[in-house]
Order: structure tokens, then sequence, then C-alpha cells
């Protein structure tokens, strides 16, 4: 089917929606929405960006604007819609505190009836309306996907961002979102490594939901773009030659071309926020925590509080032994593929480079002994048989000692006074720990 076809078939009378959403804070998530709003704009659309995030309008800070007013006093009924809109470059329009919309949910039938449908009437003068939704796994942002005609998970290339988009991403599928996200690389260092980033977790969804992901595109890591935030100057204002804002008319390229594959919508935002809110009132009794979110926060609390604990400068270094033993035990109890992915997940995320070189070559002589004890012999012939004689000459011991060299060079480590216990320890690789 082409491009023109599909197009043919969306609703002229509503927008195209899209909800920009991340798995954790951090990703660039607001700075890509922002960007791509006004490229839209700059290229001739009515665009409306809806800032979801908080009711503190990170959105309209990012182009030097300070509401007075956000949706909330919509909702409380001190002032009309149009008159919290704020107008930035490019005919631009921005809603700040568009998370408010939740509260629509708890407000009685007519009120909620009179905010959703001034918010309906306000979306149909649009062609493109962006959700800079919050960053996690809050009701509102689940709500704000939902709402969307596409979402698109911002990702980079830190192991964090990518598992906590799995995690958002699972959450949606249990909750019984059907459509397929599309995931957008930011900070990427080129096109290699955006493609690797999306493969890695595309790889995760297949394995673990069953599903594939789509590939919108990929931001550049760009000094530019992180000077522009704090310039309140966004790259979408930059000259159309400028690298850094041209690779966001690529963005709206790659977005145009996902939005003619989609199925037609029957329904707008407000359409749908006024369906939840009917499926609400018919059940008053809030739905359970789904048991992967609940299980997520609590992990997510202890992980704070060991942070805390072990960053503080008087942290004792036996406390750090104890806390890096108990989880490499708990990880153990299911010592399974992804538990061993998660190991060397970990190690490949460590700051190698601030690490002595020293240091780094003795981590790397451990690894390599670890990797020789937990691999297969060679050869399984027992040195005592047939061919051997009593009183022959000791066959030395490869597989506790290592090569012959490596041998000699522990011997020349170790001080003359070293007691015959421990040198026989740090020959097998199980040296004590020098006191403090």
């Amino acid at each position: 089917m082409t491009s023109s076809s599909s197009t043919s078939k969306h609703n002229p009378d509503l927008p195209r929606t899209l909800a920009i959403a991340g798995g954790k804070g951090g990703v660039g998530k607001t700075s890509v929405a922002l960007n791509l709003a006004l490229t839209l704009s700059r290229l001739g659309h009515r665009v409306l960006l809806l800032d979801g995030d908080t009711d503190l309008a990170n959105v309209s800070i990012l182009v030097g604007l300070y509401p007075k007013k956000t949706l909330a006093d919509v909702i409380s009924g001190d002032c009309r819609i149009e008159d919290v809109l704020l107008h930035a470059d490019y005919g631009l329009h921005i809603v700040p505190g568009a998370s408010g919309v939740q509260a629509c949910m708890d407000l009685g039938p007519e009120d909620s009836a009179r905010v959703l449908g001034a918010l309906a009437r306000l979306e149909r003068r649009y062609d493109y309306i962006l959700i800079d939704t919050a960053a996690g796994l809050q009701a509102t942002t689940l709500h704000m996907i939902a709402a969307a005609e596409l979402a698109c998970v911002v990702v980079t290339p830190d192991p964090a961002s990518l598992t906590d988009a799995f995690s958002l991403i699972k959450v949606l599928r249990r909750r019984g979102y059907r459509r397929r996200p599309s995931i957008l690389v930011n900070m990427a260092q080129g096109a290699s490594q955006a493609r690797s980033v999306f493969q890695r977790l595309d790889a995760a969804a297949r394995r673990h939901l069953g599903d594939s992901l789509h590939y919108l595109g990929a931001i550049w890591r760009d000094e530019t773009l992180r000077q522009s935030v704090l310039t309140q100057r966004p790259v979408a204002l930059l000259p159309a030659s400028d690298p850094s804002c041209r690779q966001f008319h690529t963005l709206v390229d790659m977005l145009e071309v996902r939005l003619s594959q989609l199925p037609p919508r029957k329904a707008g935002i407000a359409a749908y926020w006024y369906s939840a809110a009917r499926r609400q009132a018919r059940s008053p009794v809030s739905a359970p925590v789904v048991p992967a979110e609940s299980a997520r926060q609590t992990c997510q609390r202890a992980i704070d509080q060991l942070d805390t604990v072990l960053a503080r400068d008087d942290a004792d270094v036996m406390l750090r032994y104890e806390a890096f033993n108990r989880l490499f035990a708990l990880l153990g109890r299911t010592l399974d593929g992804d538990a061993i992915e998660i190991v060397q997940t970990g190690l490949a995320a460590l700051p190698w480079e601030r690490v002595p070189a020293d240091l780094r070559q003795r981590m790397a002589r451990h690894l390599r002994d670890l990797a020789d004890q937990l691999a297969a012999p060679e050869t399984a012939a027992d040195p005592v048989g047939e061919d051997h004689e009593t009183g022959a000459e000791p066959v030395y011991d490869r597989v506790s000692f290592g090569d012959q060299e490596r041998l000699l060079q522990v011997l020349r480590e170790q001080p003359a006074d070293i007691a015959l216990d421990e040198l026989l320890r740090s020959l097998a690789g199980k040296a004590r720990k020098p006191r403090s």
C-alpha cells in the first residue's frame, strides 16, 4: 500500500497525534518534542504541543515563556482553554500543565464534559498534536500514550535508558496497548550505534513480549543541541541548512512516512479521555496496581537508598563489599541467560577509562582467570595412569596456576617475608585482601 493511499484514509477532521514518551528522565524527551513541534510548524503545519510532563510547564520554559495559567485553571473553571495557550515561533501553540487532564476523570459528568468538550473543539483546529508525556509509569503517562495515534519512545545508548524503556513498553502491553511503538534513539554517536541500540531493545521485545518495535530514527549527540537548552533557543529555529536543525527535518520525513502506514483513527484525544472518565465512573474502585509496576517501584526505591548510602564519602569499604556480594548472590539464584547478560552489561557500563592502567590490567587478568576456570579443559586426561610411573616428575598444574610465565610473575610480586599459606593462596588466585 502506498503512502498516498494510506494517507487518504485519515480523517481530515482529526489531527495526527503523537505521544513523546520515555522510560526515564534525562533522555532528552522534552527537547525532542519541542524541536519536532517547531519543525512541523516551520513547514506550514498547524501544531499544538501539550506539555504533559509536569504542571511546571517545562516545554514553555525551553522557549523562554512563563505561563500564568495552566490546564488546571481551565478544569477549575477559572479561565477558558484558549486563555492558557502560549504562542511560540512559527505559530506553534503550547498548552502548559496538560497533565491536569487526569483531573477531569475526578470531576462530575457535567464539568468533565465541559472541559473535554472545549479540548475537542480546540484539537480540531490543528494538523498535528504532540504530547510531551511524563517519564515513568504513572497512570497519566499511560493514558496519554493510549490517547495518541502513535507512541514515540525516546531512548539513549545508556543501558539504564533501555531497561526503563522496555519496562514502559511491557506495562503498556499488560494494560492492553496493542499498537506498535516507534523508537527514537537520542544522543547517538552515529548511525551504527543508533541501529545497535534499537536492535538490542527490539530483540528484548521480540524475546520477552513476542512483538517487534519500529525504528523511527536517531538524533546525534550534539553540543549545539545541548547549548540550546541553556540559551532557551531550540535548534529548530536555526537556519534550515544547519546540521542540528536539518536532522529534525529528516525526523519529520520519517514521522510522516510512519503516520501514513497507520490505520485511521475514529476519535481524538478528548474523546479518549471522555471514554476513560466514563469507565472510571462505572468502576469507582481503583484498579489494582500491575504487579510488575509495583515490583519496579519497590526495586527503584531500594536502588535509590543503596545509591545514597554507598555514595557517601564515609561509606565503609566492607559495606560496599557486602552489598556487592549480596546483589550478585541474588542474581545467582536464577543464573540464566538474562542474568549473564545483566552482568555483562553492568561490566560494560563501568567507567573503565577513569581506572588506572595497572588496576585495569589486574581486573582483566582476573576475568581471564575466571574464564579459564569456567571453560572446560581441553584435555581431561588423568595425570596418574598406566603411562606414569611411580616417582616420575610431577606434572605442572596449569588449571590452578595458569601458564608458567604468569606463575613467575606472581612469585616476583610477593614480598620476601610472605607466609607460606598466603603464598599458596596468591598462587591459586585467592589471596586475602590486605587489611586497611
